[in-house]
């Protein structure tokens, strides 16, 4: 996520709920990549865990650029 999404988001985070959950969402899926990132080898079903998480992530992330569209949507009619 480039650095300006991210301060776009934290603008929105303390009057957007849905927005503030995806956020952590995604803070938490990304520490439990780097977690399996740091592992020297992975089980099966560690990595498909790891696949699973990365999903999710991205699923976390598409929702938050989604809002944050609808936003700038938003500032850009007034």
């Amino acid at each position: 996520m480039e650095r300006r999404d991210e301060e776009l988001i934290r603008q929105h985070l303390t009057h957007d709920d849905e927005l503030k959950r995806l956020y952590e969402e995604h803070l938490a899926l990304k520490r439990k990549l780097e977690d399996y990132r740091h592992k020297a080898h992975l089980t099966n079903d560690e990595e498909i865990e790891e696949k699973r998480i990365q999903k999710l992530k991205l699923a976390s992330k598409d929702r938050m650029m989604e809002i944050l569209h609808r936003y700038q949507a938003a500032e850009a009619a007034h």
